[in-house]
C-alpha cells in the first residue's frame, strides 16, 4: 500500500493505461508542457511525447470533435477539461456525436473516449467556474456518467472508463484533489455502474456523490453520537443509476434522503426520486427528501457561496426530522 494524493491517483491511472495500450492518448489545454491545471498529467509529456499528450488551442468544440473522430478510427482519447464548465462549448460534439454516433451509425462505430476534469463548487471560483454539468448531460442518450470521490475509486474508475467502448463523462471535484489514501500496489479496476455502500445502517438511507460524500460523513459523526444509525450510499455512477443497491437499502430503511451539490431543478436527485417512486414507492414510510443547491448562479462571495450548497448541519436536521416520523 502506498499513500497517494487524489490527483496522483488519476495520473497513475492514465500512465498505466497509456503504457498498456498504444491507442490511448490525452488532449486538452495545458496538458503537455505544463502538466495540466491540477497536475494530473505532470511529466507524461516527457514520457510519451507530443503525439500522445496533445496541447490544444482554447477551442473546446474543435478538439472534442477531433477526439470523437479519433475514437471512431480506433483510438482511445482522454479529454481533459481545464474546468468542466468550459465543455459547455462542446455540448454539440458531446451530445450529437459522442453520445449518438454508435446508434446513428447502426453500430458501425464505437466511441471509446473519456471526458474528464475538475468541476463543482470550489472556493470562490465564481459562477462560470462552479458548474455541475452532470445535470446538463444526464438526459443525453449514449453517455455514461461517473463521479469519483476518493483516490481509490478515482484510479480504479478511470482505468475502467479508459477501457470502456462507450463515451464516459468522468467528473472530479475541484476540492478533492489533495485528498490522500493508501492505494494497492497491484492493478485494480472498479465497475462503472455500481454504487458504493459507504456505511451500513438501519434508520435512513442517505444517497450522495462526489464532494457531498464528505459533508454527509461530517453529519454522520454527529448523528452517531445522538444514537441514529444512517446508511450511506455513494452513487458513483450517475448514468446508469445502480437501482439494485439503492433498492436493497430502501427495503431495509424505508426512508431516503438525497444529498447533492447539483441544483434542485432538474438535478440528479430529481431523476433519482422519480426512479425510487416508480420502483420502490410501496417500500417508503415517508416521502423522499432531497437536499440540493439553490437554483442561482454560485456567488463569488464566500459566505454567500456557502449558503447556496448543502451543509452538514442541514443533513443532521433532515435526518432528525425524518427518523422522528418513523411509524
Amino acid at each position: 500500500m502506498a499513500e497517494t494524493l487524489f490527483f496522483n491517483a488519476l495520473r497513475e491511472a492514465i500512465d498505466e493505461e497509456m503504457a498498456r495500450d498504444q491507442s490511448v492518448f490525452v488532449l486538452g489545454e495545458d496538458v503537455g508542457h505544463y502538466g495540466g491545471s491540477y497536475k494530473v498529467t505532470k511529466d507524461l509529456y516527457q514520457k510519451y511525447g507530443e503525439l500522445r499528450i496533445l496541447d490544444t488551442p482554447i477551442a473546446e468544440n474543435s478538439f472534442t470533435g477531433m477526439a470523437v473522430g479519433a475514437a471512431m478510427t480506433g483510438l482511445r482519447p482522454i479529454i481533459e477539461g481545464m474546468n468542466m464548465g468550459f465543455l459547455l462549448l462542446a455540448f454539440n460534439q458531446i451530445s450529437n456525436n459522442a453520445g449518438m454516433l454508435r446508434y446513428t451509425s447502426g453500430g458501425n462505430f464505437k466511441i471509446p473516449m473519456v471526458i474528464r476534469g475538475p468541476g463543482g463548487v470550489g472556493r470562490q471560483l465564481g459562477a462560470e467556474h462552479s458548474q455541475r454539468l452532470e445535470t446538463y448531460f444526464q438526459a443525453v442518450p449514449g453517455l455514461k456518467i461517473v463521479t469519483c470521490s476518493t483516490p481509490y475509486n478515482a484510479k480504479g474508475l478511470l482505468k475502467s472508463a479508459i477501457r470502456d467502448d462507450n463515451p464516459v463523462l468522468f467528473f472530479e471535484h475541484v476540492l478533492l484533489y489533495n485528498l490522500k489514501e493508501d492505494l494497492p500496489e497491484e492493478e485494480y479496476l472498479l465497475p462503472l455502474d455500481k454504487a458504493e455502500m459507504v456505511r451500513p445502517g438501519k434508520d435512513v438511507t442517505i444517497i450522495t456523490y462526489s464532494r457531498m460524500r464528505y459533508h454527509v460523513a461530517q453529519a454522520v459523526k454527529v448523528l452517531e453520537k445522538q444514537g441514529y444509525d444512517p446508511e450511506v450510499i455513494d452513487l458513483i455512477s450517475l448514468k446508469p443509476l445502480d437501482m439494485d443497491t439503492i433498492g436493497e437499502s430502501v427495503r431495509k430503511t424505508h426512508r431516503v434522503i438525497i444529498v447533492e451539490e447539483a441544483m434542485r431543478t432538474g438535478g440528479i436527485a430529481a431523476e433519482l426520486i422519480a426512479c425510487i417512486n416508480d420502483r420502490l414507492f410501496d417500500e417508503l414510510d415517508a416521502p423522499v427528501l432531497r437536499l440540493s443547491s439553490q437554483d442561482i448562479p454560485t456567488p463569488y462571495n464566500g459566505n454567500l457561496e456557502r449558503l447556496t450548497i448543502v451543509q452538514p448541519e442541514q443533513i443532521v436536521e433532515a435526518v432528525e426530522k425524518m427518523v422522528t416520523l418513523r411509524v
